[in-house]
């Protein structure tokens, strides 16, 4: 497996556009805030969504059409969520339609998505007076311009994509993602978009799907909410040629690897992108007794609020890591628990058996004033570790969100 460029373009057969529609009153015109993606051959397609109690209607359109498998593509856009207002299910289907018109096929084909404020009206005549030239522009060096589009309070595009051998043919997977804030397990305020040119049956991309957004963008927080809007899609078109996967064996492995691996790069970027933050922190649990042990436990400390301010201060406050596993609710023997600081600069232990260590706190300051700060956690119950990513919580995350819909 290689990582290339080309983003949710790289696979063969797909092409991508962002514009600037203008979907949220005063939007800056040089910010993409509507984007199209298309296969040139219908899709094997499936999904991950919130679960989240109140769902968008983009979110409940999107689930009924992937219903049956298929679709050739995507329209989304960013300013407003089409959540929790009147007429949200029918701008959702205005905006699938335009789409499917624009592209010359059926809307049944075009799945949609939004992100944004909740609960304002959508200017979906905006969307569909845009999405004529959109089509027009589509293109296989699109990905760019299709990740700016999808960005709210993201600082940066998130995209990225990879290259692996199936069947003896070049496959590839590309994918973007937005989201920075109202992030936490399971997935965030995230929009995904994964593509890839490999033949696999519907079942095993679910699978696939499945395991790998487990293993990337349900172990990541910001700040604790989960959306409205969060949605994942696959769409694999089988343009490389290789003979369908279509069950477990050494082809579908690499493939989830590859996509795994994926997911986990974009994931860490929408942590390293968490609103205001300063820090991404990696939290590995190791000696648990079992995975899903150690993934609760990694999930506490990087979703602790007290944690994530003590690295925005630079500050070894290893207490508030014991303390954040304490009420994980995974019984472990606190006497057992080693914790170690680390980052580009070095590490530091500062926790040995549960007890204090003394430590030179400037080394530590030095340690955790890096970009990625890491907290290595060892239990000596078991042998099973997890891997979980967040941020530190800043004075700007409370200014960006003070405001966020005025």
């Amino acid at each position: 497996m290689n990582y290339i460029d080309g983003g949710v373009c790289a696979a063969k057969g797909f092409t991508a556009a962002g514009v600037h529609a203008g979907v949220k009153a005063g939007s800056a015109p040089e910010k993409n805030d509507l984007m199209l993606l298309y296969s040139e051959t219908p899709c094997t397609t499936c999904g991950m969504f919130t679960k989240n109690a109140v769902k968008a209607a983009p979110v409940l359109l999107t689930r009924e059409l992937l219903k049956d498998g298929r679709a050739q593509a995507v329209v989304a856009n960013s300013g407003n969520a089409n959540a929790c207002c009147d007429e949200s299910m029918e701008n959702a289907r205005r905006m699938g339609e335009a789409a499917a018109a624009a592209l010359g096929i059926a809307a049944k084909d075009v799945a949609v998505a939004s992100t944004g404020v909740i609960g304002q009206r959508i200017n979906v005549e905006a969307i569909e007076g845009a999405l004529p030239r959109l089509a027009s522009l589509l293109s296989a060096d699109g990905s760019g311009a299709a990740a700016q589009a999808i960005m709210t309070t993201d600082t940066v595009k998130k995209e990225q994509a990879v290259t692996l051998t199936v069947d003896g043919k070049t496959v590839h997977i590309g994918g973007i993602s937005k989201g920075s804030g109202m992030i936490h397990p399971n997935m965030g305020t995230m929009l995904c978009f994964l593509t890839t040119d490999c033949a696999i049956s519907r079942g095993m991309a679910e699978a696939a799907l499945r395991r790998a957004v487990n293993a990337s963008f349900n172990r990541i927080s910001v700040d604790g909410d989960t959306s409205t809007n969060d949605t994942c899609i696959l769409l694999a078109n089988g343009m490389a040629g290789n003979a369908e996967i279509t069950g477990e064996g050494e082809d579908y492995g690499r493939f989830v690897e590859a996509l795994t691996a994926l997911c986990v790069d974009l994931a860490r970027r929408m942590a390293r992108d968490g609103e205001g933050a300063q820090h991404l922190i990696t939290c590995t649990v190791s000696g648990a007794a079992d995975e899903a042990a150690a993934e609760t436990l990694a999930k506490s400390v990087i979703a602790s609020s007290l944690t994530k301010a003590a690295i925005f201060g630079c500050d070894a406050n290893w207490g508030r890591v014991l303390c954040a596993m304490g009420y994980s609710g995974v019984p472990f023997d606190p006497d057992t628990v080693d914790v170690v600081f680390a980052s580009a600069a070095g590490e530091i232990a500062v926790c040995k058996g549960g007890r204090g260590l003394d430590f030179d706190e400037e080394k530590a300051k030095t340690v955790l004033s890096e970009e990625e700060v890491v907290i290595r956690i060892a239990l000596r119950t078991g042998t099973a570790s997890c891997t979980c990513w967040g941020c530190d919580l800043t004075y700007d995350y409370v200014r960006i969100n003070g405001d966020y819909r005025t």
